[in-house]
């Protein structure tokens, strides 16, 4: 009979990967092309944000020049401001030294 191998949990292969590669922010930055309901439909299409999140995040970006949309591990940030960008939001990403 063949040796089980055991699996780690895909939360605790997420967490350790955090801790070795560190957490990502994106950073949605304002800009003066985009309208504001066209930035709130965006965050709702790329990251599913109900309409209150949404509105919250585009008022940061309006009024405080940026927003910080997600934190999470950098392959995914990066697709996500390469989206944003596909989109034409000024996106970035920023290395989460806070985590």
């Amino acid at each position: 009979m063949p040796e089980r191998q055991t699996q780690t949990a895909p939360a605790e292969r997420t967490v350790t990967e955090l801790q070795l590669e560190g957490a990502w922010r994106v950073v949605v930055l304002n800009d003066p092309v985009n309208l504001m309901s066209y930035v709130v439909l965006v965050f709702k299409k790329v990251f599913g944000f109900d309409d209150p999140t949404a509105r919250k995040h585009m008022m940061e970006v309006h009024e405080g020049g940026r927003s910080v949309v997600w934190v999470g591990l950098r392959e995914k940030a990066e697709a996500y401001v390469f989206t944003l960008q596909q989109w034409h939001l000024s996106a970035i990403l920023e290395s989460d030294e806070a985590h």
